[in-house]
């Protein structure tokens, strides 16, 4: 996939410029997750994502992201324990760190699935 840029300056060396931290952590983090995302990948392979379909259909595409809102969902109402009920008596095991990588997660497989290249 072709990464085109709307922006008509260069808005990567400008930030890296103006915040030189920000920008590491943000790189680093995204490294970190596409390593999760990997790994994870390995193990379920891409019909849990593609609900079993071959995303060949606008349907299919449509049962994905819908699968992918679900997931997503999912997250939002843990974040919502851990972070505003301050619930930490939950049967998983999962931090605040934990669940907010995976939503981000998500949010770039419903790009993927968006654009026709997943599971390619």
């Amino acid at each position: 996939m072709e990464v085109k840029t709307p922006y008509p300056v260069d808005v990567i060396a400008q930030i890296e410029e103006k915040y030189p931290v920000t920008a590491k952590s943000f790189k680093a983090i995204q490294h970190e997750n596409f390593e999760l995302f990997s790994a994870k990948q390995l193990s379920y392979g891409p019909s849990n994502i593609a609900m079993g379909t071959m995303l060949e259909t606008e349907e299919d595409k449509r049962l994905a992201l819908t699968a992918l809102i679900i997931r997503m969902n999912d997250k939002i109402n843990r974040l919502i324990n851990l972070v505003i009920r301050n619930n930490k008596n939950t049967l998983r095991d999962e931090s605040v760190i934990d669940t907010v990588a995976d939503l981000g997660i998500y949010a770039v497989i419903a790009q993927v699935v968006n654009d026709d290249s997943w599971g390619k």
